[in-house]
């Protein structure tokens, strides 16, 4: 489970640099790498870099699918009725007359 959520963290500060480096209508952080369409020299950068936003953004929502499927998997077995009802079975009860409680005891009026 730990590592699944390390990897979800790593994917998404690499989504947000991967989207900080698009161009904007504003020009964003790619204004300085860019030039004629071209990020750090390399032709149709902005495709890869739209194509590994879409591919980053379903890989973290297949992870965290996942990471829930692995944890409700994990617990189900806690949560089932049958050992709920052994916790109660099991809880200490209160008795129910107070006839059998010493009269040695001191009591709050007594005080």
């Amino acid at each position: 489970m730990v590592i699944l959520t390390v990897i979800i963290v790593i994917i998404s500060i690499l989504l947000v640099a991967i989207i900080l480096m698009q161009k904007s209508k504003g020009g964003g952080l790619a204004a300085g790498f860019q030039s004629n369409n071209q990020i750090m020299g390399a032709p149709r950068t902005a495709d890869f870099l739209e194509k590994a936003t879409w591919g980053m953004m379903i890989a973290i929502a297949v992870l965290c699918i996942a990471s829930t499927l692995i944890l409700s998997n994990g617990t189900s077995a806690t949560t089932s009725g049958s050992a709920i009802q052994e916790q109660q079975s099991a809880a200490p009860v209160m008795p129910e007359s107070t006839d059998n409680i010493p009269s040695d005891i001191p009591s709050a009026e007594n005080n």
